[in-house]
């Protein structure tokens, strides 16, 4: 018998903190590579280059800055994210009239995905914002763009934004990030749903039966597609929150066209090999602790 909606609804959220907290604890470093890449391409020569300037400049701990709001960042957007996952399927079987709890096909799971991003999105950019500022701080020195020695915690950043800006500067990216969500995460649940349904019908057994390493190939596929159409937004949306705490006030299409003209379009991708390089683990921890802690807590509850 399937649980009570309110106690489904609490499992969904639990299952997509740990995940999110799995998703983080394995790919930070990559993280941190991808965003300072991103917002000054013309200071790396490459990924190896990033890693390597960063770990002799700033040590280790350099590589895992940011790490505490990309926790707060990730548990919130997950929980959020697979809390909406399950009531955008209720949603998507209300309008396509099927009963409550009947299985899905993979495409109407991944439109309930995109549909989930736009709640996880709102809980995601604050946190972002200041995991982007902290990972750039070295760099935005360096290159003049705010003073030097500047208190870099995530309380310094969490005073600058309110004293310059108000709460309301936690959400500067918000429209590019929902922009960024909504077919990244149709593509992310799409995929990750398509590669199971691809492995349980060649091992001849169910989804739920197809083993740890398939699961976390398929969610690693999931975050590879997720990440290969959302790369240039999700580049566009680190320049305007890292760019912001120097003063630079400037929207999504300005942006971008700004990023084109100065740099070109392959600005854009920039960071993209550590990106890449992180979905696999990250995302494979991600599914993997979400759906071994969802099947847990549901025969927890089911006993």
């Amino acid at each position: 018998m399937a649980p009570h909606p309110v106690i489904q609804a609490v499992i969904d959220f639990s299952a997509g903190a740990v995940g999110g907290t799995a998703c983080v604890l394995s790919g930070q470093p990559f993280d941190t590579a991808k965003v300072k890449m991103q917002t000054f391409p013309t200071m790396y020569r490459g990924f190896v280059h990033c890693f390597v300037s960063t770990f002799r400049q700033v040590g280790f701990r350099g590589l895992y800055q940011g790490t505490v709001p990309a926790l707060i960042a990730n548990i919130s957007e997950n929980a959020v994210l697979f809390l909406g996952y399950g009531l955008c399927q209720d949603a998507v079987r209300f309008l396509i009239r099927k009963d409550k709890g009947a299985e899905l096909s993979d495409f109407q799971k991944a439109s309930a995905g995109g549909l989930a991003s736009i709640f996880s999105a709102m809980a995601l950019c604050p946190t972002e914002l200041v995991k982007c500022r902290l990972q750039a701080m070295h760099e935005m020195e360096m290159s003049g763009k705010v003073a030097k020695g500047q208190k870099s915690t995530v309380w310094s950043v969490v005073k600058t934004v309110l004293r310059t800006n108000g709460p309301l500067g936690f959400y500067q990216g918000l429209s590019t990030t929902i922009v960024r969500e909504i077919p990244g995460y149709f593509c992310f649940f799409g995929a990750y749903e398509l590669c199971r349904s691809e492995f349980a019908q060649h091992m001849g057994t169910d989804k739920e039966g197809i083993g740890i390493l398939p699961l976390m190939f398929s969610g690693g596929f999931g975050g590879a597609c997720l990440w290969l159409v959302i790369y240039p937004i999700d580049c566009v949306k680190s320049r305007i929150q890292v760019y912001s705490l120097a003063g630079r006030q400037e929207g999504f299409v300005k942006s971008f066209r700004a990023i084109v003209r100065n740099e070109g379009f392959a600005a854009l991708y920039s960071g993209l090999t550590p990106t890449l390089i992180r979905t696999f683990p990250a995302n494979g921890a991600l599914f993997l602790a979400y759906e071994f802690s969802r099947k847990f807590m549901m025969e927890r509850v089911g006993s």
